[in-house]
């Protein structure tokens, strides 16, 4: 139990700051796309990385990046890039659910760029994707034994370890399996209360 414990630490340090980097990632890619001359070139950018598997994105990064960059460096950047281009998605339905009157409001009082988005249009966006951006912290947590396979010793590696070791793997990977239910079914509680509270205002 202590090994897997280091394990799942691991995993969820890999998680939070993925999920970090994917949140703020994909809030500059679904404002910057409403540029017309970045927007194309965006969106084929995030069509590629949504429909490449990414087990072969971490493959692929891991054996071009230098030496010195660690594979938990290189998994939990991949991890972060590989779900901005789901959660840029999110944001930009939020932001088009924005009604017209909004923007034009903003315009009318003269507002500054800055101000329309930071004031006006993102605060009801996100409230209004919420849910859908939680659902993407799950999948992600889930998504994590995949560094598994550039080196990182997080917990599906350590369960490896452990039943190889003891050649317990049944045991091993039940506990494995519940201590993943452990970290996804409060989150999923945690993300309906949210749920409930903002985007039903």
């Amino acid at each position: 139990m202590p090994d897997l414990l280091g394990g799942l630490q691991i995993t969820v340090q890999a998680t939070v700051i993925g999920y970090a980097i994917a949140l703020t990632l994909g809030l500059l890619i679904a404002v910057v796309r409403r540029v017309p001359v970045f927007g194309s070139l965006l969106h084929f950018l995030m069509e590629f990385i949504r429909t490449t598997p990414l087990v072969i994105q971490l493959v692929f990064v891991f054996a071009m990046a230098p030496a010195n960059f660690s594979p938990f460096t290189i998994g939990v950047v991949v991890l972060g890039i590989h779900y901005a281009a789901y959660t840029a998605e999110v944001y930009r339905s939020g932001i088009e659910g924005v009604a017209k009157g909004q923007w034009e409001a903003s315009r009318a009082l003269s507002l500054p760029t800055s101000r329309t988005w930071g004031a006006v249009v993102l605060p009801q966006a996100i409230r209004k994707v919420i849910p859908a951006l939680g659902n993407y912290l799950i999948a992600m947590f889930k998504d994590t034994p995949l560094l598994f396979a550039i080196g990182v010793v997080e917990l599906l590696a350590v369960a490896q370890q452990v039943g190889s070791r003891d050649f317990r793997y049944v045991d091993t990977f039940t506990v494995v399996g519940l201590l993943f239910l452990v970290v996804s079914i409060p989150s999923a509680i945690l993300i309906r209360r949210l749920e409930k509270r903002y985007v039903a205002v």
